[in-house]
């Protein structure tokens, strides 16, 4: 009785994690072999490498740096040029103050030179 409620509560928390992608994985390879320990040493590696993807993916910088920092000053800069490109609406969008604009400039410039340099590196690498 407990482990299945165990295992309900981890393929919970794993669906919440994967997105759901893991198990509509397991449910193909499920559904479409006949060798029980093949399929379960399938299941094992495409379950060590989604989690492993997933894992991958929130520790690294990309994803809340972007959401937090680089989406709001997009969205900022966007507002800005609509305003300047449509001035008869009326609408008016404050810039930032004096040394956040320089501030976010010199971030947004830093990220660029570095994942370029990082996208550089790796092609030379090949």
């Amino acid at each position: 009785m407990l482990a299945t409620i165990f295992k309900w509560v981890a393929g919970k928390a794993l669906g919440l994690f994967t997105g759901g992608t893991l198990d509509k994985l397991l449910d193909t390879i499920e559904k479409r072999m006949d060798d029980e320990v093949k399929k379960e040493e399938i299941k094992a590696e495409v379950t060590k490498t989604v989690v492993t993807a997933q894992a991958n993916l929130m520790v690294g910088r990309t994803w809340w740096f972007q959401l937090f920092f680089v989406v709001p000053l997009g969205f900022h800069w966007l507002c800005l040029n609509f305003v300047s490109a449509v001035p008869q609406w009326g609408w008016t969008v404050h810039p930032l103050p004096a040394p956040f604009d320089e501030w976010a400039a010199y971030i947004i410039s830093a990220l660029f030179i570095v994942d370029g340099g990082k996208a550089l590196l790796g092609r030379l690498k090949k």
